[in-house]
């Protein structure tokens, strides 16, 4: 698929030639589709959970099988031993989100690795206590800050500054944000942003924030969980202290698996950041003389507290060896042409039936689109779902869709369309 400028067209034989153009077309194949009358479903919801892998499966039973035959053993012999299984996951992880392989490790779930990242990097005083984050965040990371801002002794409806869109606008400013951190940024600890928001789809320009708040001497946090697997991140060059992320949504490692860390290089070796520390975060070498002295790992590992789980390790390693081999920059220009296609045909509905509340503007979003209808959007997510059609439905009136690149194709697009058509006029 060429990157030049496509004209699109509404009709069939328009998205089918475009998928048989499309060089990234195979990974479909490598996903399990839920069947809806004989066919695979339109399955638009891979931000709330991805599809599973074919080879997913195979993973863990191997897994399983060496658990099966060696018993404990298992950890150093074996077709993979546990020991190190996580380290084969941590050079593709560190190209999927643009860092070095010492700055990530997988581990853990987002908001238990969220807290883990605020224990070492908010560090509030009596000048310096605030955190800066979205009014709309995800409830789960409001709740953690919330939390961590009462743990230090501090007031969350004092201490925690949220940001929201001016009035009749339904997204931030990328100049309100920078103009937030200026004028409070000395009164700021830590700005913590989702670089994706989950409800209106925007991404947020992450290196110009973390400019803005390390300029202020604050600390920079980002919660990729919409943001790993959909946008071509650099967290490296962007330079936030840290990053954390869910791998169930477009990473498809299933539900309720690992998350990430990501730990900037310039921490690597600071061993004077408060952290939580684990046995399986101490040094390698002198791990099993077990001491009772915690030495870290250099690195994101250092944040490690136990060894993880390997069904989930297995699950998540077969979705990351397709990202690997279709690489993050084909998949974004399949998905903003994806995302493209499905905003020109929903602006050929009839007036007043969608309005879309995620940014026109192809920088400032990912594969996700959030559509608000004129009529009951619950009645028609239960008439879109008894269709075929999967997409969620977020309070107070939004229905999202989000056809991810790695499985969804322009006919899926054409499909999801046309099916709604027909059902948000009854």
């Amino acid at each position: 698929m060429s990157s030049e400028v496509v004209r699109f067209e509404a009709s069939e034989e328009f998205a089918r030639r475009m998928d048989a153009e499309d060089s990234l077309r195979s990974f479909r194949e490598e996903f399990l589709f839920p069947v809806h009358d004989g066919e695979p479903a339109i399955y638009f919801v891979g931000n709330s959970l991805g599809l599973q892998p074919r080879k997913a499966k195979t993973y863990v039973l191997e897994a399983l099988e060496d658990w099966e035959k060696l018993g404990v053993e298992g950890h150093f012999r074996g077709t993979r031993p546990w020991m190190p299984y996580h380290e084969m996951l941590t050079e593709q992880t560190a190209r999927l989100v643009g860092a070095h392989p010492i700055e990530v490790v997988v581990m853990n779930t987002l908001s238990v690795n969220l807290h883990l990242m605020m224990v070492s990097f908010y560090q509030p005083t009596r000048e310096r206590p605030k955190i800066l984050m979205e009014a709309g965040a995800f409830p789960s990371d409001q709740y953690a800050v919330a939390s961590q801002v009462r743990f230090h002794g501090y007031d969350p409806d004092k201490d925690i500054l949220r940001l929201a869109p001016r009035e009749g606008e339904e997204t931030l400013r990328t100049e309100d944000i920078l103009d937030t951190i200026e004028r409070h940024g000395r009164e700021i600890a830590l700005v913590l942003l989702g670089n994706v928001n989950y409800l209106t789809g925007q991404a947020f320009d992450m290196a110009a924030i973390t400019r803005a708040a390390h300029k202020q001497g604050c600390r920079v946090g980002f919660d990729l969980a919409h943001g790993a697997g959909n946008l071509q991140l650099s967290l490296h060059d962007d330079g936030p202290d840290f990053a954390v992320w869910c791998s169930y949504k477009y990473l498809n490692g299933g539900p309720g698996t690992l998350g990430g860390v990501f730990v900037h290089e310039r921490h690597a070796h600071n061993k004077a950041l408060p952290r939580f520390a684990g046995w399986w975060g101490h040094d390698k070498q002198t791990r099993f003389q077990m001491g009772p002295d915690f030495e870290p790992i250099p690195g994101a590992e250092g944040w490690l507290l136990s060894n993880p789980p390997i069904f989930q390790l297995a699950a998540l390693r077969a979705s990351l060896e397709l990202f690997d081999r279709a690489t993050m920059p084909a998949l974004r220009r399949k998905s903003d042409r994806l995302t493209a296609y499905l905003e020109f045909l929903l602006d050929r509905l009839p007036p007043g039936v969608v309005r879309i509340t995620t940014p026109r503007d192809p920088k400032q979003r990912g594969a996700q689109l959030s559509l608000r209808f004129s009529k009951d959007p619950r009645r028609l997510l239960e008439k879109l779902n008894s269709a075929g059609v999967h997409c969620d439905f977020r309070s107070p009136d939004i229905i999202r869709a989000a056809p991810a690149p790695l499985y969804n194709s322009f006919h899926d697009v054409y499909r999801f369309v046309g099916v709604l058509e027909r059902h948000a006029r009854d």
